[in-house]
């Protein structure tokens, strides 16, 4: 007979004022051990396709997922099942599509690097992602081909489950990404002998304003609109905080509202109450917002570049609306209550505390050394230089066992330890996102001040466990994890130009055991055969490291 807890906890659903249930599971289960399977197959169907869109009333050419920007919306809940079809439509490039922060366990033929997990998806063909959500929260998807990304190839991926505060609506995801009236791709050419460059602008959701009245080209169009959102006064909203940037470190903030953070990246955190967030490249938030302003009115939502670690050549109009009018058309007046120094940093680790309580293991750490040298980046010493066409699964597939010295291979062959890293940088730059694939790590300690084995006191007590956190260069970021997830991980530092600089390396996490988690073994070697049949000299070659 079930206990009167149990049959509680069977009763519990998820309402404004039970967020933390979840039917027979809750904000109390482990999910890395535990994932309802609900049956629920979510069927998705992307069209990789080159548009002319004009995101800001600038109008260019673009590479969208079917014509949009941000690309659909994928939801689910925890414990489905996505199943998604993307087709190249591409006129002369390859592709292929990455969830950003899945954890994919025993799937990594669909985490979708090229080079690393597959070949890319030549033009014309398909290919179908299969993975189950086995986590939950706000994520993302987007291309990991070269810098197609910044061309707008992104868009958002939602896992409904349970929260640690109660809230009334959710307003889905806010995707923030710098933007450029040139293409990327042309971009490339001057970055590559130079430093980055300032972008034209900023899209929240695809969208904003670019002042055409005194250009005379024909294609500032002048059609741009602020991202907007109406609250109703006494509701609560969730809203999930998505940084889809090339180069973007931004403070989010609303204009006289605080706001309570109630998950990182895909982990609940106890939550904490602010009026401002950082967040990096590739991190995601999710934060409840009272609509509390007793008068109404127009308000400012800022994304506020900071400006110490990249710039924008309009930063001061990286600009959203909230409003408690709908009808109102008005551009707010308001201005934040404090104005805050740009800082190329995380949000303090001290207020990242997870919910689900999980403490590390010390291991002896390894040391990941980071390095700039003529204008790429080095890890090691060595440059990750990847083949699209001989991605590490098919060499391992092959029983190729040592893989090339460009490949930045770190080899974890033994199951089911704790392995740790010290990461460090010197170079050009103020902040690196490191993104991880494959696992959430556990953030041991991060400072911009050197590391000392000596001195250093890392802490192992319920760290923040996340996918994305940032390296300042003299200082370090020293990450843990388990080895309990078979195959070939990149990691990387998310800055789009230094990804594509060579700053990444791979964790191959138990060689011997990636063939047979491989799935569908014939459709990996399809889209490899089809791959070295489109790519001859003729079309667009491969110019940066390959992710």
């Amino acid at each position: 007979m079930a206990s009167d807890e149990e049959m509680e906890r069977q009763s519990c659903v998820n309402t404004a004022t039970s967020r933390e249930c979840w039917g027979d599971y809750s904000i109390d289960t482990n999910w890395y051990d535990v994932t309802p399977d609900t049956g629920v197959i979510r069927e998705y169907w992307l069209s990789v396709v080159n548009t002319t869109l004009a995101p800001d009333g600038y109008e260019r050419y673009t590479m969208t997922f079917n014509g949009t920007i941000p690309g659909p919306a994928l939801i689910g809940d925890w414990g489905d099942t996505f199943v998604i079809h993307v087709t190249n439509n591409l006129e002369n490039n390859g592709t292929a599509i990455h969830w950003h922060g899945m954890r994919q366990l025993n799937n990594a033929e669909f985490d979708g690097v090229p080079g690393v997990t597959q070949c890319p998806l030549a033009p014309g063909e398909s290919l179908t992602y299969t993975f189950p959500a086995t986590q939950y929260g706000t994520t993302w998807y987007h291309s990991h081909y070269a810098l197609q990304y910044a061309e707008g190839l992104y868009g958002p991926l939602i896992i409904n489950g349970p929260t640690t505060a109660n809230y009334g609506e959710d307003l889905g995801a806010l995707m923030v990404a710098d933007w450029d009236h040139t293409s990327v791709f042309k971009l490339w050419d001057k970055v590559k002998t130079g430093g980055p460059p300032s972008l034209d602008s900023t899209l929240l959701n695809g969208t904003n304003v670019y002042d055409c009245t005194t250009s005379s080209d024909a294609a500032c169009l002048g059609t741009g609109k602020y991202f907007e959102v109406v609250f109703v006064e006494g509701t609560s909203y969730k809203l999930r905080i998505i940084n889809a940037g090339t180069d973007i470190h931004f403070r989010f903030q609303i204009d006289a509202h605080n706001f309570q953070v109630v998950a990182m990246d895909l982990v609940p955190i106890v939550p904490y109450t602010t009026d401002n967030l950082l967040v990096a490249i590739g991190q995601r938030y999710d934060i409840i917002v009272n609509a509390n302003a007793t008068n109404g009115g127009d308000f400012w939502l800022r994304a506020v570049w900071q400006t110490s670690c990249g710039n924008n050549l309009n930063a001061a109009k990286s600009l959203g609306i909230v409003r408690y009018n709908a009808s109102s058309t008005a551009d707010p007046t308001t201005t934040p209550a404090t104005t805050y120094a740009s800082a190329c940093t995380d949000e303090p680790l001290a207020s990242l505390v997870p919910y689900y309580a999980m403490n590390a293991t010390a291991s002896t750490p390894t040391s990941i050394a980071i390095s700039s040298v003529a204008g790429s980046w080095e890890i090691n010493g060595g440059t990750l230089q990847l083949n699209w066409s001989d991605p590490t699964i098919l060499m391992d597939y092959q029983n190729e066992s040592i893989f090339p010295t460009d490949y930045n291979v770190f080899p974890l062959p033994t199951a089911n330890i704790w392995v740790s890293f010290i990461i460090t940088a010197t170079g050009p730059g103020a902040a690196h996102p490191i993104h991880l694939h494959g696992h959430d790590f556990w953030i041991l300690g991060q400072a911009s001040t050197a590391y000392s084995a000596t001195t250093t006191v890392l802490n192992y007590n319920n760290p923040p466990r996340r996918d994305v956190a940032t390296l300042i260069p003299g200082g370090y970021l020293a990450i843990a994890f388990i080895t309990d997830n078979p195959g070939s991980w990149l990691a990387h530092c998310h800055i789009a130009w230094h990804a594509s600089e060579s700053l990444a390396w791979q964790f191959v996490e138990r060689e011997s055991e990636i063939t047979g988690t491989l799935t569908s073994a014939d459709t990996f070697l399809d889209t490899c055969a089809s791959w070295k049949t489109y790519y001859t000299p003729t079309v667009p070659q491969e110019d940066d490291s390959g992710i």
